[in-house]
């Protein structure tokens, strides 16, 4: 079973312990014990992967070792040798870049999933925002975002915030985050006025609340894309979990958490 999820350093760590190889002697399973499949998937999905992976470990018996952070700090990770398998991101840019420099293999990429934004603020001040224009309001002092240069969701938020004509207004409030869980733990503690976030990750937040929710035909085309590493310690096992996230027992559990399955 899992019951653990490893976070940021997990992909690196090994890297580092074991000397950029693949594996370190003595550190490995047990003879006769199938090989783990080492998952690197982004921050938003780290709840959802993990009911996913308790549930393929508890079919299959074959371990998963999760790594959630923002796909951008997976995918320097990946390009930098990190040992991974499976690389989920939260869009295709930085699935790609890791695919450029051949790191991943590019018959295997699937778009996966979905998700939207929405705009949260604090639980304690539910009125202060009811329409994208509020944002740019001076009551708005500080808006928390993705890094919009770099994590997904800040990206995607950018993008939103110029189509709809005030990111001129509100870019010097941005609070940059290293990934769209920091961005909501800023709204969550008052650290920030307001944040663009994904709607999947609210659910659970009984400190902020949802004011407003960017209709998806309004909205950039969010894709969480998947992809296996070229040189995967654990192809196959990578290619196994792969057709697991797209079995209907995945999907509803992707569903239950608020995302969109593609596949």
């Amino acid at each position: 079973m899992l019951g653990r999820t490893a976070v940021l350093a997990g992909a690196l760590s090994l890297l580092m312990a074991c000397g950029g190889s693949a594996g370190c002697e003595g550190d490995g399973p047990e003879v006769g014990d199938p090989e783990p499949i080492l998952v690197s998937a982004a921050a938003s999905l780290s709840e959802v992967m993990a009911a996913i992976a308790e549930r393929f470990e508890s079919e299959t018996g074959v371990e998963v070792q999760l790594n959630a952070a923002g796909s951008q700090m997976l995918a320097s990770q990946i390009i930098e040798g990190a040992p991974v398998d499976l690389f989920v991101s939260a869009d295709a840019l930085q699935l790609e870049r890791a695919m450029g420099a051949g790191r991943i293999h590019g018959p295997s990429r699937v778009d996966l999933l979905s998700n939207q934004l929405v705009v949260v603020v604090p639980s304690d001040r539910p009125g202060t925002v009811t329409t994208p224009e509020d944002l740019t309001d001076a009551a708005i002092e500080r808006l928390a975002l993705g890094d919009p240069d770099a994590v997904p969701a800040g990206v995607y938020a950018r993008d939103w915030l110029r189509a709809v004509g005030i990111w001129d207004a509100v870019a010097t409030k941005v609070v940059p985050a290293s990934n769209v869980r920091a961005a909501l733990r800023a709204v969550e503690s008052g650290a920030a006025d307001a944040g663009v976030v994904y709607r999947t990750d609210v659910l659970a937040s009984t400190d902020a609340t949802v004011v407003f929710a960017v209709p998806i035909a309004d909205g950039p085309a969010i894709v969480y894309p998947a992809g296996i590493v070229t040189d995967a310690p654990n192809h196959a096992g990578a290619e196994r979990f792969l057709d697991y996230l797209r079995t209907s027992a995945a999907r509803r559990l992707f569903e239950d958490a608020g995302f969109v399955a593609l596949q």
